[in-house]
């Protein structure tokens, strides 16, 4: 086992007893308040899922930065020390060994408990939310830890457009690409479409055999490309019927005819 997962173990472990004893402190803080136990139970029980959760999201958070952690030792050449880690991640220990220094010859369970579970929160509270914030910014105050602060951010912004540059050339490239493909299908699809524009303008007994065609055709063009090329050959379709028959009035056979091949859907009527 290396050394930072020796560390986060005992973090875990410390923070649990951290949670005991800040339990124990706030039962003993109802009881002298005059609380009985059937009202410190049923508070007990919402008050220990809320600290799981809470704690749980600071566990997630230290346990994700802690390999970044490793990267930033110039900004950070004290808390990022192995001897800072260890005094961090046992804090509530060393409250708890405060707390029984300070009750030395106490021999009743309670009091000795009560000063455990104090001395354990204050020096927690103490080391976690006080010192190791004010640590970390007196760090950065250092020369050397601004210049290295300035260069992985300038880094990061390097990377975050590069990223983004990457993400539009491939953007670019897409679109091109379909725009390619119209062309090469317009090209193809122009006789389809002429024979589809003939087809929806067939009437009474023709119908059988013209969506039997228009089957066909579709789904030569969902082979072809899909969806996007069956919306072409769609508008190019309408788009000759317009032309070719300009007294005649637009019925959409095929949209409907179409329904079921590939990804094509029938538009549901409002």
């Amino acid at each position: 086992m290396d050394s930072r997962r020796t560390l986060r173990l005992v973090h875990l472990i410390s923070t649990i007893w951290f949670m005991l004893c800040t339990g124990h402190a706030s039962i003993l803080a109802m009881r002298q308040a005059g609380f009985n136990w059937l009202v410190i139970s049923s508070l007990s029980g919402y008050w220990a899922l809320l600290v799981t959760l809470a704690v749980s999201f600071y566990l997630f958070s230290i346990f994700r930065g802690a390999g970044k952690g490793l990267s930033m030792q110039k900004e950070h050449p004290l808390t990022s020390t192995a001897y800072y880690m260890t005094f961090y991640v046992s804090a509530p220990f060393l409250g708890a060994l405060a707390g029984v220094l300070a009750i030395m010859g106490e021999t009743r369970v309670g009091p000795l408990l009560a000063s455990i579970s104090l001395g354990t929160i204050g020096a927690t509270f103490l080391t976690w939310v006080v010192v190791d914030p004010a640590a970390g910014s007196l760090e950065l105050l250092t020369p050397q830890a601004r210049k290295h602060r300035a260069e992985r951010l300038a880094r990061a912004h390097l990377r975050k457009q590069q990223e983004q540059t990457n993400r539009e050339q491939l953007l670019a490239q897409i679109l091109e690409e379909e725009r390619e493909n119209e062309r090469l299908w317009r090209h193809s699809l122009a006789s389809q479409a002429d024979r589809l524009a003939t087809l929806i303008a067939a009437n009474g007994a023709d119908l059988i055999g013209a969506e039997q065609e228009a089957i066909r055709i579709g789904v030569e063009a969902w082979r072809m490309g899909g969806l996007i090329c069956m919306r072409q050959l769609h508008d190019m379709a309408i788009d000759a019927f317009k032309r070719q028959y300009t007294q005649r009035q637009l019925v959409d056979y095929f949209s409907a005819w179409w329904d079921g091949i590939g990804n094509w859907r029938m538009p549901v009527a409002s």
